[in-house]
């Protein structure tokens, strides 16, 4: 063991001659413990928070969308569909037709973003599991307000859409549906601006903010209906994997099939602004946890600084053994390192026991009205490993720092 280590040792775990150094190195290493521990449940949280908020993008994003790189809508022929199917990893491919809609009931009205889909949705996606009340049905054969036998066109919506729509109940009443014709000029009634259809509200779902006040879902029909489509013509395909496919081999398999004219997109390129706030901000809690890291590394130059202080008689006398300054300086270094270190590990320790006990347990909760009834955790390994090495190479910075400015 070389001689100024094993100093090192020795100081760091004898007591010191003076009472104050000791509280001083004692609130040190507990300044960094608790700094690892609060990076490691802070980012835990976030994690767990990050997980379910995409979890409930998911429930409604596909896995791979395809769309065109031109225009709005193309014909599902322009795309070999049997081909599509036969790459290893697709599960089920989907037509979507999706349009910027008016919905009005009595007096309220809303702006939403109607959906059209087809029977496989539901297998991509797996809306119909998610429904807080009411059924998944979309089309149904049924008698309509005249009393006509007919097929009635249903929908589902978020909670949000329901409660903007002052709807009461379920299927009492009819939701008028009004999308622009596609003609030249602009029409000056209702009839000749808007192609108009109705649809009965079969269930509404609670999956997140952004989707509750925006998204209605009907069938495919409906919706070519109202934009005048033919029956092979769609806005884009929704593409469900299998649970063991590889969906970057897959992208790259459909982006192959699809050709120039077509854009595919995992989930990630659906939702880019989330991913991107939700990156951002997971590095801004980072920089900001660094800075209360940075703090506790203060507590450590000062116990340090006292501590060559303390120890000036015994430096002495090391030096006059023979030992050199640089040794010397890098004996006091070598305990500061020790110091930062214990604390950070300590501080990942009592960390990974607080999120295990959030995540067995529950033990603090959200409230009510929330979607999980406890702060969700999700701990990873690289968070402890950042953790870690932050925590150290800030603290030995300031311990190199120190020991460099001494007078030793």
């Amino acid at each position: 063991m070389r001689l100024p280590f094993f100093i090192a040792l020795r100081y760091l775990v004898a007591r010191k001659s003076k009472s104050v150094i000791n509280v001083i190195s004692w609130i040190s290493l507990i300044g960094l413990s608790v700094s690892s521990m609060a990076l490691i449940v802070v980012l835990s949280v976030y994690n767990g928070i990050g997980k379910l908020t995409q979890s409930m993008f998911n429930s409604f994003d596909p896995e791979l969308v395809v769309e065109p790189a031109e225009g709005k809508s193309f014909r599902s022929g322009d795309i070999d569909m049997e081909q599509l199917r036969q790459i290893p990893g697709v599960a089920v491919v989907s037509e979507i037709v999706e349009e910027n809609a008016w919905v009005t009931h009595k007096q309220n009205q809303a702006i939403v973003e109607l959906r059209g889909v087809d029977g496989n949705y539901q297998k991509i996606t797996g809306i119909d599991t998610l429904l807080y009340d009411g059924v998944y049905v979309l089309e149904s054969e049924g008698y309509n307000r005249w009393g006509e036998e007919e097929t009635l066109n249903y929908a589902v919506m978020g909670e949000l859409l329901y409660d903007q729509l002052g709807l009461k109940s379920l299927a009492a009443e009819a939701m008028a549906v009004h999308i622009p014709k596609r003609v030249e000029g602009i029409g000056y009634t209702m009839d000749e601006a808007f192609n108009t259809g109705y649809a009965y509200l079969a269930g509404t779902y609670y999956i997140q903010e952004d989707i509750d006040g925006k998204y209605v879902v009907a069938s495919i029909g409906f919706v070519r209906s109202l934009l005048d489509y033919d029956d092979d013509e769609c806005t884009s395909l929704a593409i469900g994997l299998s649970p063991k496919a590889n969906a970057a081999k897959v992208k790259e398999a459909v982006r192959n099939i699809a050709g120039e004219k077509f854009l595919v997109k995992d989930r990630y390129e659906q939702q880019p602004l989330y991913y991107k706030i939700y990156r951002t901000e997971r590095w801004g809690i980072i920089l900001i946890l660094s800075l209360i890291v940075l703090i506790s590394t203060l507590n450590l130059m000062a116990s340090l600084a006292l501590l060559m202080i303390d120890k000036k008689r015994d430096v002495a006398t090391l030096r006059s053994m023979g030992m050199t300054k640089k040794q010397v300086k890098r004996m006091f270094f070598e305990e500061g390192v020790m110091i930062s270190m214990i604390g950070a590990l300590s501080g990942l320790v009592f960390g990974f026991i607080l999120c295990w006990l959030q995540q067995t347990f529950g033990l603090i909760k959200m409230g009510t009205g929330f979607v999980v009834s406890a702060f969700p955790v999700a701990m990873k390994a690289t968070d402890f490993l950042l953790t870690f090495v932050l925590v150290t190479v800030l603290s030995s910075l300031a311990v190199w720092v120190t020991t460099r400015r001494s007078r030793l």
